[in-house]
């Protein structure tokens, strides 16, 4: 044999071999997690595990159980999804391996949750029992609960919850009209402040993607509440008190989800709750600053991540259009008519693209966002909810 054709001979066997250690060191799947979401199919009690770069579903969890009303959140890693379901069913999802890794019915009626800013906790919140319970994001292990106790022997629904910095989470709670902070930054029993007369009925919450101010809308009467965490002494602070004063009280069909808010900038554009109209604030006042009319009752707010547009949803019976709304002229940029029943939207990492679930014609469909061209459709049983995993790093998401 050569010289020169036993170097490529003796090369090529090394390379083999290395090949071969790291396929062995390393698991069969060895997808990347970034582009990675979940989409709920609501009505099946499953969800589809999708990559937006292909725009392709990858595989299908079901025996999920109830998820009406559901909502995901991810660990660090990118690799874990967490499902909240209706049923009280919390669920830890396997994204690369498609499998359910752990799966713990915790309540009666739960409604949303929120994970540790170290990713090691997962808080959930619950209508019956009235309260928040939390979990180690490992085992599910229950590790601690909160009894949302107010009055004499009463416990409240507990409602918006969202992860704060410094392992913290915030809840508010509907019947007892306060907010709750809770500290698990240090040793021992969790910490809980508890902030009273916020307003009537506390329906959802929000945290500011700086981690510094909660915000809560209140059902009960017109405006919403404001916590600044950064305060050396946190105290509620009413905000747009009396937006619908003096005007005609309209049947809410939907409520709205703050958690799907629009901040823009240096302004926030949120749902009014049973208006044709989006408020606009300025966020450093949190005064009103204008309104937008719009094509129905809001439901999601959702600013692209550069803010340049906010894109908005609509109850029934007008649930059939998106609108998108330029942040800094607050004109109807676009108005789009994906189909019946468009229930939540997401946008990609950076915003290049938004794909929104059309749960009456059992699909996904993807928009490019610069030029609104649709760009694919998704086959989805009755989907709902639309969570990409950049949503790890992302606080109060």
């Amino acid at each position: 044999m050569k010289r020169r054709e036993f170097i490529k001979l003796a090369l090529a066997t090394t390379a083999a071999g290395t090949a071969a250690t790291r396929a062995s060191a390393c698991p069969v799947s060895s997808r990347a997690t970034g582009d990675l979401g979940v989409i709920v199919e609501r009505a099946s009690g499953s969800i589809l595990i999708i990559e937006s770069t292909g725009r392709t579903v990858l595989d299908r969890i079901e025996g999920l159980g109830d998820l009406s009303h559901a909502s995901v959140v991810f660990s660090r890693n990118e690799r874990f999804a967490y499902i909240f379901g209706r049923d009280g069913g919390l669920t830890k999802v396997d994204l690369i391996n498609a499998v359910i890794n752990r799966r713990v019915v915790q309540a009666g009626n739960s409604i949303g949750g929120a994970i540790s800013d170290d990713g090691r906790l997962v808080a959930v919140a619950n209508y019956e029992p009235g309260g928040v319970k939390l979990f180690d994001s490992a085992s599910l292990a229950e590790v601690g609960e909160i009894a949302a106790e107010f009055g004499r022997d009463q416990r409240s629904k507990t409602v918006g919850i969202a992860d704060a910095p410094g392992r913290r989470f915030l809840f508010s709670l509907y019947d007892g009209g306060e907010i709750w902070l809770v500290d698990c930054g240090m040793s021992g029993p969790p910490k809980v402040t508890k902030f009273g007369g916020v307003g009537s009925l506390p329906y959802d919450g929000l945290i500011t993607r700086d981690g510094r101010y909660y915000l809560a809308g209140l059902f009960g009467e017109d405006g919403l509440v404001c916590l600044d965490l950064w305060a050396d002494q946190p105290a509620p602070r009413r905000i747009l008190a009396g937006y619908g004063k003096g005007e005609e009280k309209l049947p809410v069909y939907k409520m709205p989800h703050l958690r799907g808010w629009a901040q823009a900038g240096d302004r926030f554009l949120l749902p009014a709750v049973g208006r044709h109209e989006v408020l606009v604030v300025q966020a450093e006042t949190f005064q009103e600053i204008g309104r937008v009319a719009v094509h129905g009752q809001p439901v999601f707010v959702m600013a692209r991540p550069d803010g340049r547009h906010a894109w908005v949803n609509f109850a029934h019976p007008k649930n059939d259009v998106v609108q998108v709304i330029d942040s800094r002229s607050l004109a109807i940029q676009r108005e789009l008519r994906p189909g019946p029943a468009v229930l939540h939207m997401e946008f990609t990492g950076r915003g290049h693209e938004v794909w929104l679930s059309v749960r009456d014609a059992d699909r996904v469909d993807v928009y490019d966002t610069r030029t609104f061209a649709k760009l694919a459709e998704l086959p989805a049983r009755k989907p709902s909810g639309i969570f990409f995993t950049c949503r790890a790093h992302r606080t109060g998401f």
